[in-house]
């Protein structure tokens, strides 16, 4: 009976991990699959295995409470809080600055300062500070995500490899080798540990973003979108930030990106060049911007609405002084199509009522044919205009039911709040601190910084809710439960078992590399640090009766226990980039598998040299 149920968790797993890299299904679809098969077979046919005990479904389900899983989902929500309230903006501009006009460059300083501080930190908080980073100089450089973020997980195991405390997997390896009375020192794997480094850095920089495909429908868009010009208009009330902005040489150069194309001041109005003019209180100021530059400036409050004089002058005063200041952090900003037959069509935005019937902020127009220099209260809304628009997430739900604007989903994006910055960036601090210095571990800190980016108004809950990754969360509670399937009958220790004795009567180099590439393909079908507990004690049998020094097969197991490269589920740094870069299975399996393979051909010419075998 014991035998059915380890060849069929045998045909459960293959037949996953095929629905995986097939991509027919979605990756929820197959995960939900597979732990029903898993739940299925120990429910209609019990085990009760005589090392673990009994396996059904309470066992089967207590993945999706593990801690790793949790901290996951948390640091998701946590970078989310950095991305919303532009905390990585300054960061992210230094270096571009180090980078110069490079693009290229820009992405290769980053990667590799990930990697160099992996050395000497816990690689997951390494790579939960530079996800935002690499995500606002996306933006700025107009390069594909998806194309640094794969790299950004794999650098950073590599980094972890070169010294003990680099990742969590080379500590729990030399903590059991030190019980066989191997002691493995900080420093005693920094050698084979940067040649393996250097060779694979040379593959991710320079061949593997060629081989990703450019996952990023957001990034496509904002790219798109980057050069797009919107018409808007501000009136200038009380206390706003361009009040006293000079002219300078026919320009405003305190306007940033927004370019003025007419100022109106009590009826008179003034057109480019502009001459010795102040900006004042009461003016008018009709801008062409790129949707970027609005939202920028609205972070500031600088551009609310409520001065397009959609309502009568006086009306138009308390909407802008209503207005005045950044909007909060449930404001968010789309764009919206006038269909044909909309009540709004062929009236002037004055009289449209987009305002006061939708409950959003008029920010701009835009169309393909020409416009005019006037103001936007005039312009004139014809079928095919788009219109970008500002308003609370309740707001947006309310206009899903409106026939008179289509509002562009996939376009809404939430402004930045800039002024909690501050906040946001305190909090990631702190959860690195006390996960780095193991103040409290990393998934209590992650929690309760996720808690404090929602508490103190960086993140709205729907926007946290959104940074919840459901696929991440099938993904890996289905993995625990295919990994904890494996061990309970037996079927990781039938793997080891079998490799060993294929490998017998082997030199010492060709057992030491059969046994690398042994633990680098269980690593990513179970998890790196199960895998690294699971083989210490065989690899240090096989040195044993080969005569071989033990730290020859330790230091194997550290390397090929860290190549979680092949799939998503093998390391929890290739999960926290597979949300924001928008990869599928395949991608990780496609990318991988190359890296794993060289780092068993490096690592089978090092060893042998380095460990004198």
């Amino acid at each position: 009976m014991a035998d059915i149920h380890l060849w069929a968790t045998y045909l459960i797993i293959v037949g996953t991990m095929v629905g995986y890299a097939s991509e027919r299904l979605s990756l929820e679809m197959v995960a939900l699959g597979g732990l029903v098969a898993f739940l299925a077979l120990f429910t209609l046919v019990p085990y009760d295995g005589a090392a673990y005990g009994p396996l059904g479904p309470a066992e089967l389900l207590a993945g999706f409470a593990n801690p790793a899983l949790a901290t996951v989902l948390a640091l998701l929500i946590v970078g989310q809080g950095l991305f919303a309230t532009d905390a990585m903006d300054g960061p992210a501009r230094m270096i571009a600055r180090l980078a110069g006009g490079s693009t290229a460059r820009t992405m290769v300083i980053t990667l590799l300062a990930a990697a160099a501080l992996s050395a000497v930190l816990n690689n997951t908080p390494v790579v939960v500070i530079f996800i935002p980073v690499l995500t606002v100089l996306a933006a700025q450089r107009n390069f594909a995500l998806s194309k640094a973020l794969m790299p950004l997980s794999f650098l950073s195991i590599l980094g972890g490899m070169t010294t003990l405390i680099g990742s969590s997997t080379n500590l729990l390896v030399a903590g059991v080798a030190a019980g066989a009375g191997i002691e493995i020192g900080f420093f005693d794997i920094t050698v084979p540990g940067l040649i393996l480094a250097a060779a694979g850095a040379a593959y991710v920089i320079g061949l593997m973003p060629r081989i990703l495909r450019d996952r990023g429908s957001t990034q496509a868009f904002r790219r798109l979108q980057s050069g797009t010009q919107f018409i808007g208009e501000i009136r200038l009330g009380p206390r706003h930030p361009f009040l006293n902005i000079e002219s300078r040489a026919g320009l405003f150069p305190g306007l940033g990106e927004m370019t003025p194309r007419l100022i109106v001041r009590r009826g008179i109005r003034f057109y480019p060049p502009f001459e010795n003019l102040v900006l004042s209180e009461g003016d008018r100021l009709v801008f062409s911007a790129t949707r970027q530059a609005v939202m920028q400036a609205l972070s500031r409050g600088a551009a609310r609405a409520g001065g397009s004089e959609a309502a009568e002058p006086e009306q138009a005063v308390e909407a802008q002084a209503a207005a005045a200041g950044p909007p909060g952090a449930d404001y968010n900003v789309a764009e919206a199509v006038i269909p044909p037959g909309s009540r709004h069509a062929g009236r002037t935005i004055r009289n449209a009522g987009v305002e006061t019937l939708h409950g959003v902020d008029m920010l701009g127009v835009q169309r393909k044919s020409r416009m005019g220099r006037q103001p936007l209260s005039e312009i004139r809304l014809e079928p095919g205009d788009t219109i970008l628009i500002g308003g609370t997430d309740k707001a947006f739900q309310d206009l899903r039911e409106s026939h008179d604007l289509l509002v562009l989903e996939w376009s809404a994006e939430p402004v930045r709040q800039w002024r909690k910055a501050w906040i946001a960036s305190a909090i990631f601090v702190a959860i690195v601190a006390l996960a780095a210095f193991e103040v409290v571990p990393i998934a209590a800190a992650a929690i309760a910084g996720a808690f404090a980016m929602i508490a103190t108004g960086c993140l709205t809950l729907p926007q946290a809710s959104r940074a919840f990754d459901q696929q991440i969360f099938l993904l890996v509670g289905s993995a625990i439960a295919m990994a904890t399937a494996l061990e309970h009958t037996g079927g990781a220790a039938l793997i080891a078992d079998t490799a060993v004795r294929l490998l017998d009567g082997q030199s010492a180099a060709v057992m030491l590399s059969g046994y690398f590439l042994v633990v680098a393909v269980l690593t990513n079908i179970l998890s790196n640090n199960a895998t690294a507990v699971l083989f210490t004690p065989i690899g240090l049998g096989i040195a044993a009766a080969a005569g071989a020094p033990g730290e020859a097969f330790v230091a194997a197991t550290i390397f090929a226990a860290n190549a979680s490269f092949a799939t998503p589920i093998g390391y929890q740094t290739n999960l926290l980039v597979m949300g924001p870069g928008h990869y599928a299975f395949g991608d990780f399996v496609k990318a991988g598998v190359p890296l794993v393979a060289i780092m068993w051909l490096t690592f089978s010419l090092v060893g042998p040299w380095y460990y004198g075998l």
